[in-house]
Parts: C-alpha cells; sequence; structure tokens
C-alpha cells in the first residue's frame, strides 16, 4: 500500500529516543507508517502520494501546547491587541483607532495593556481612561487576565461604580472619592463589564464560573462556533496539532464536539472540568466524571480537574510563603483552603482524574504540593500525573518534592519579566529581590528530577510556539548571580511535543515520529538546530498535518 504523504529532503526530528533524527517520513491514513532515509521512504511513493520536498528544514512531532484558552483567545483575535504600546499618547491613539473602526460594538475591549503602560510608576485609572474615550464603555486587560481596567460609563453600566462584594480573592479597587477607580481585580470583579461584550462575556465563563450561558440563541451559538472555527485554525496556522485547554464547560466541549463530527476538529483538543471554590465536592463523581466518559476520543478529551488556587503577582492575589516585598503583612489570600483542595486533589484522583492548579506564588505552589501529598496518602502512590501550572516562585525547601510526588512542572517561557516584551516592573519589586533565583525555575526543577512542559497560556501571551521556544532559549537572568534557567533546545523541544503527549497519558501514539504513530507533523522553514536562539521565531510552519490531515499548508512549492 502506497503512504499517503511523504516528506523527504528533510531533518527530522523524531523525538524518538531510539532513533532520534531521520531524513524523511510517511504517512498513511491516520499513522505514521515509516521513518527512515530519503530512499527507503520514497519507495513507498505511488501515483496519488503527495511527496514534500522539505528542502533540509526541521520536521518535528506536532507541537502540543500544554496550557491555553481556546474560547477567549480565540475572540481575542477580533480585539485591539495593545502589545507593545508604552505610553499614555500611544495609548490613546490605539484606542481612538479602534473605536473608530468599530462603531457598533457593544463593549470596546483591548488585550495584553501592560501594568505599566502609562509608565513605571503611574498605575491606570478611569480616569486616565476617560480622558481616552468617555462616550463608549471601554474595557482593557493585562496580559495575564487576572486584572482589567474599565472607564467610568462602563463601570456604572456594569453597576460597579459603587463597589460590590465580589468574593475572596477579588476586589474592585476603590478610589479616594468613594467610587471604583477602574482596576478591577480577578473575574468576579471583571465579569460585571466583560458580560456587556459583543458575546455577552461567554468565552469567560469557563475561567470565570466553569459553568455555562444561562440562555444562548441559535445565532450566538452559531457566532461562537465561527469564532471557535477561526481560533482552531490559527492554532493548526502555527504547527499546533495538540492543545491542553485550562478552562472549561460544558458549552464549549458541546460546541468542540460537533465541530469534530460535522467537519472535524484540526488539532487535538483536551479540556478539563473546571472546579471553582463553590462547587460542592459531589461534583466531581456527579459530573466531571460523566464528562471523561461522555468526551474520550484521540480528538476530543476532558480527563482532568483544573482549578485556580491564586491569581497573579502583579494584582497582589498571588499567594505567596513570606510577605509580599513592597507589602509588609500582606501574603495573599488562597482561593481554596488546605482542607478544601486536599480534599478535591484526593477525590479526583481516586476517581482516576488527574490535577491542575494554577498556582503563581510560593505559598500557593506549596499548599498544592501539600494536597497533591495527601491523595497519595489516602488513595496510594500511583501514576496520576498531576500538575502545576506557572510555578512563578517555589520556595527553595519545596523543589525536591515535585519529584517525589511526581508532580508536573507546566510553565511558560513568555511569562518571566524581561520576556516578551514584557516590563520588569512590578513584578521584580513585588516579590522582592530574595525571591529572584527562585523564580521561574525551570532548569532548577528539571535538574531536581521533575518532567516539565512548556505552553504560552494563550491570550494571556502570544501563541506562535517558535516565539516562546525563542523566549526559552534566550532568557536572560536579572542579575549576575542568578542562575541560568535555560534547558537545551533538544529539552526544550521535548517539553512542547513529546512530554505534552506524556502528560495527557497518550504517550503510547503521539509526541514522538514513529511508525504506529498518529500523524501528527510539522514542517518548519527552516532547520532549527542551525538557527541562532534569537533568531528561532523568525522560522515558521509551512505545512501541518494533524491525524494525516493537512490543516495548514503555506504553499511555496514544496
Amino acid at each position: 500500500m502506497s503512504a499517503d504523504i511523504i516528506i523527504h529532503n528533510a531533518t527530522v526530528l523524531t523525538m524518538d529516543d531510539d532513533r532520534p533524527r531521520t531524513e524523511a517520513v510517511a504517512l498513511t491514513g491516520n499513522r505514521v507508517t515509516a521513518v527512515g532515509s530519503n530512499a527507503e521512504i520514497l519507495a513507498l511513493a505511488g501515483a496519488q502520494t503527495r511527496i514534500v520536498d522539505a528542502k533540509g528544514a526541521t520536521v518535528l512531532p506536532g507541537f502540543n501546547e500544554a496550557h491555553m484558552h481556546i474560547f477567549g483567545g480565540s475572540v481575542s483575535l477580533g480585539e485591539l491587541s495593545l502589545f507593545g504600546v508604552k505610553g499614555f499618547d500611544a495609548l490613546s491613539k490605539a484606542v481612538r483607532d479602534y473605536a473608530a473602526a468599530h462603531p457598533d460594538l457593544p463593549l470596546l475591549v483591548a488585550q495584553t495593556a501592560d501594568y505599566t503602560i502609562l509608565s513605571e510608576t503611574e498605575r491606570v485609572t478611569r480616569h486616565h481612561l476617560d480622558r481616552i474615550i468617555a462616550d463608549r464603555p471601554f474595557l482593557m486587560f493585562a496580559p495575564d487576565h487576572h486584572t482589567a481596567w474599565a472607564n467610568t460609563m462602563a463601570l456604572e453600566m456594569g453597576g460597579i461604580i459603587k463597589g460590590g462584594d465580589v468574593g475572596v480573592g477579588n476586589e474592585i479597587v476603590m478610589g479616594e472619592d468613594g467610587l471604583a477607580n477602574g482596576e478591577l481585580r480577578e473575574t468576579n470583579a471583571i465579569r460585571p463589564v466583560a458580560s456587556m461584550g459583543a458575546t455577552g462575556g461567554r468565552e469567560s465563563l469557563g475561567v470565570g464560573t466553569g459553568g455555562d450561558p444561562a440562555h444562548v440563541t441559535a445565532e450566538e451559538r452559531a457566532g461562537d462556533i465561527a469564532v471557535l472555527k477561526k481560533g482552531l485554525a490559527y492554532c493548526a496556522s502555527l504547527g499546533i496539532t495538540s492543545f491542553q485547554n485550562m478552562d472549561g464547560n460544558l458549552y464549549q466541549l458541546e460546541m468542540l464536539d460537533e465541530i469534530e463530527k460535522t467537519e472535524g476538529l484540526p488539532v487535538r483538543v483536551r479540556m478539563p472540568y473546571h472546579m471553582k471554590n463553590f462547587m460542592p465536592l459531589s461534583d466531581l463523581e456527579e459530573k466531571a466524571a460523566a464528562w471523561k466518559k461522555r468526551f474520550d476520543t484521540d480528538k476530543l478529551r476532558c480527563n482532568f480537574v483544573k482549578l485556580f488556587m491564586d491569581g497573579v503577582t502583579e494584582g497582589e492575589t498571588a499567594v505567596f510563603v513570606d510577605d509580599y516585598a513592597h507589602k509588609p503583612g500582606w501574603k495573599g489570600e488562597p482561593l481554596f483552603s488546605a482542607e478544601a483542595f486536599n480534599a478535591v486533589a484526593t477525590e479526583a484522583n481516586r476517581l482516576g482524574m488527574p490535577v491542575a492548579v494554577h498556582a503563581i506564588g510560593d505559598g500557593a505552589v506549596r499548599m498544592v504540593l501539600d494536597g497533591y501529598e495527601a491523595s497519595i496518602a489516602a488513595n496510594g502512590k500511583s501514576d496520576m500525573r498531576n500538575r502545576i501550572e506557572h510555578i512563578e516562585v517555589v520556595h527553595p525547601d519545596d523543589i525536591p518534592r515535585f519529584a517525589t510526588s511526581g508532580t508536573i512542572a507546566s510553565m511558560q517561557p513568555t511569562h518571566p519579566p524581561g520576556s516578551a516584551g514584557l516590563p520588569l516592573e512590578p513584578y521584580l519589586t513585588y516579590i522582592g529581590r530574595e525571591r529572584w533565583p527562585h523564580a521561574f525555575a525551570w532548569k532548577t526543577l528539571v535538574d531536581a528530577g521533575a518532567t516539565i512542559v512548556f505552553a504560552t497560556d494563550w491570550p494571556v501571551s502570544p501563541l506562535p510556539p517558535l516565539s516562546c521556544i525563542r523566549d526559552a532559549m534566550t532568557r536572560q537572568p536579572w542579575a549576575d548571580d542568578m542562575p541560568d534557567q535555560r534547558l537545551s533546545l533538544t529539552e526544550t523541544l521535548a517539553a512542547y511535543t513529546r512530554t505534552g503527549a506524556w502528560v495527557e497519558y497518550m504517550e503510547d501514539r503521539k509526541g514522538v515520529l514513529k511508525p504506529g504513530y498518529l500523524a501528527d507533523v510539522v514542517v518548519l522553514s527552516g532547520n532549527i538546530e542551525t538557527t541562532a536562539p534569537a533568531d528561532i521565531a523568525d522560522l515558521s510552519p509551512v505545512l501541518t498535518i494533524c491525524d494525516g490531515r493537512v490543516t495548514f499548508d503555506a504553499g511555496g512549492g514544496r
């Protein structure tokens, strides 16, 4: 039987330790059927075989984006990006131009506004935004999506100009005049304004409540599916063949399932059950376990539980072991008590579902490790592949606990201040000099035996994997006495391919190019091994194949 697709004249990095590199690969149906020399693989060609000349470029297993948000990211593609915008004048021009180009939007929304977008000393308020646009509601998000700023009209229309109770770990920041000053911290505070947008805020429900929209018309649902399709196509254009979503609700799962059953998902999706602190523990068995059984294919799976333990450092909602350096007496407030989280981790693992927890500060990281150890004590040691997301700061006493508990470090090379265009402040001041060496400590954790996966947390950071890999390979220490946290290129690529598959319990069929494995492949525009680390982002995918189907083709005669 002839191969359907042959890629030859390539530098194939298989990520298979038994045969790490070859010249060519053959795909038949949705499987890799052979890897080998050009001559060996070209001999498998038939009259209908598509033959791709890689021209010496790198061929890899498709990228596995291990932490992202597909619905919110898809919506953000149509919103104003403030990435790289600095200063009031530049901000004003960008917002006014966007407003003029979108006269009918019920809420103007901007993304990726640095905490220091005005300056390193001046924090945004509604008064700044009113000077830019006062006659239309406007909301702009920080890159981390844990903080947003709204103008006066948006605060009034959202019913929060006079503040309000938004629950533990959330805050409507108040001004000296007794009114909201425009800064909104965490999803409960942001939602009253965000829900006024064109989508009704449906894209944020998976993060904010874990629940579904109260009412959606057929037209609105069709619009949401169309938005998701654009986001999925964008993923494929970047060489992504799998992603692991970090927010979840049934609404998203059912839309993705419809796409798969009608035209086929161009990217494999792993979704979580999002457990919130107000949900009863019984939901894990009654809902999460049921979703796991219902959505269980190689294209769409729902087989883990996601939680948030804290917020973010810049918003002062991350949880630390010791006080914030700039705010004595404040360590942050966890979203779950230790007892509640230990119970969730233990029950989820008992039901056979791994847990992934957002934990930014070293105090939150410690609480999650404690919970995983409580689960081991209750359930026995097993191959649960629990993970911690972000780990922006880890206490040195907790570093060895990742290996002993089998906890995976899920980290984002785009997140360290100074990387991906992010400013150094206020982050460095907030965590304090003593914590710098233990911040974003990828190599420290790997050297201590932890398993690591890389991702971007899109739309928090730009999605292109090659940009993220560039950031991982070029990160510079903040001071001369800090450790170099860079991994090797091979380790970095593994964290974006093979290890991501392992985390999903799919290491027996994806993440590696070898016979019998799923035909998930990306062909790059050049050789990543001979490209200077600083130039890796200048490479681009020219062909993406998922499940044997070409999901992106840049053309160019290949």
